[in-house]
Order: C-alpha cells, then sequence, then structure tokens
C-alpha cells in the first residue's frame, strides 16, 4: 500500500536514502568472508577453517604475474584468476569435513584445503 501511496518513483528514491544512510543491507551482507592469495604458485592460508553450515565468500588474490586456476572437485568450483587480479567464489552451506582444492595450472605447488567446523 506504501507503494501506491508514494508513487513508484519517489519509492525508488526513498530506498536510495535508505541505502545511503546505510538502513538497507546488501543481500550477501551476513555472508562471512575469508582470503585466500596466490603467491609464487603457492596458496595462502594453505588450510583454511570456515563455519560448517555456512554460506561463505572466498576473495582469491593472485599475487603472480601468470593465471591460476582454483579448483576444487569436492566443492565443485573453479575458477580462473589472472595473475595480478582477484576473483570472488562462493562455497556452501558446507557439512562438517575438509574440502580440498588446488591449482590447475600448478597441481603439485598450489595445494591446500577448506575444513568446514
Amino acid at each position: 500500500m506504501m507503494i501506491f501511496l508514494l508513487g513508484m518513483k519517489n519509492m525508488k528514491k526513498l530506498t536510495a536514502v535508505f541505502m545511503l544512510l546505510g538502513l538497507a543491507t546488501p543481500v550477501f551482507a551476513g555472508t562471512p568472508s575469508f582470503t585466500i592469495e596466490i603467491k609464487n604458485h603457492l596458496f595462502y592460508p594453505d588450510v583454511l577453517t570456515v563455519p560448517a553450515n555456512k554460506k561463505v565468500k572466498l576473495i582469491i588474490i593472485n599475487r603472480d604475474e601468470s593465471s591460476e586456476e582454483f579448483e576444487s572437485y569436492e566443492l565443485n568450483r573453479e575458477k580462473i584468476i589472472t595473475g595480478g587480479r582477484k576473483g570472488i567464489v562462493f562455497i556452501g552451506p558446507l557439512a562438517p569435513g575438509e574440502y580440498p582444492y588446488f591449482g590447475e595450472f600448478h597441481p603439485k605447488t598450489a595445494l591446500g584445503k577448506i575444513i568446514a567446523q
């Protein structure tokens, strides 16, 4: 009913004001974020603990000049991150356990695992 009283155009303006004031929250505001860095074809940290049964945002920063692919069969995720760039990967909710991941382009050195607990 409020939309009809204000009109759609004014409602959009009001929503924008609320967002600027921090009174509206983005969809993923409650999603925990974790950072993984790629340096010298290694993942840092190589073991990352995340909360079980929650959706998680991984921010993967590639500090190398060459590209790397974050890949995990257990997480059903793969993402190419070009050199000097970052990528975002959402995972979960995960049951408690260990979930290995690796760098497709450097599988012998770029190894890690996520522990959900």
